[in-house]
């Protein structure tokens, strides 16, 4: 049996963060964490696109998909509970649009966007008092690099096999 693992200590990777600006006193604080997470295993090639709110996060993840020049996405954010169903509404398809992307995309992208009854709580996750979600979700995503890494060393290996075990005729 085989086992594969994600490491943190990804080398050279290009890493894009897309961030919703509402909320922005916990968003900022994502933000420093993720980076301040990548620093540590010196990841500098981080690119930081601001949307104005949660909603826009799969629109601008699927344009950075389509450039392909990252190796990973962080999607960043904070959701708080309001009086209406706008929450729900939000968090719902901010998720699923994220999951899709994730799904259909050839790298990896974690989602750290927070969905919080109230900004203690927010702020809390955002490195108040606990940990901070930003860098959890970069820890994630250089783990998930890892391991997308390796996937792709062995369909490698795997392609080379079946060329080497095909019968070669001489003309």
């Amino acid at each position: 049996m085989k086992e594969f693992t994600g490491k943190f200590n990804v080398q050279s990777a290009e890493i894009g963060i897309v961030v919703a600006d509402f909320n922005e006193t916990v968003t900022k604080q994502l933000v420093q964490g993720a980076t301040e997470m990548l620093a540590k295993f010196d990841l500098e090639n981080v690119d930081v696109y601001h949307v104005p709110g949660a909603f826009e996060i799969p629109f601008m993840t699927k344009q950075l998909l389509a450039k392909k020049e990252y190796d990973g996405i962080l999607a960043l954010g904070a959701v708080i509970k309001g009086e209406t169903d706008h929450y729900d509404l939000i968090c719902q398809n901010v998720a699923s649009g994220v999951m899709n992307l994730n799904l259909t995309s050839n790298i990896p992208i974690t989602f750290g966007i927070l969905t919080t009854d109230n900004i203690e709580q927010a702020m809390q996750r955002a490195g108040l008092k606990a940990g901070n979600e930003g860098a959890i979700t970069a820890q994630s995503l250089l783990e998930m690099i890892s391991l997308n890494r390796q996937i792709k060393v062995l369909r490698q290996v795997v392609l080379i096999r079946k060329y080497k075990s095909l019968p070669i005729k001489l003309v």
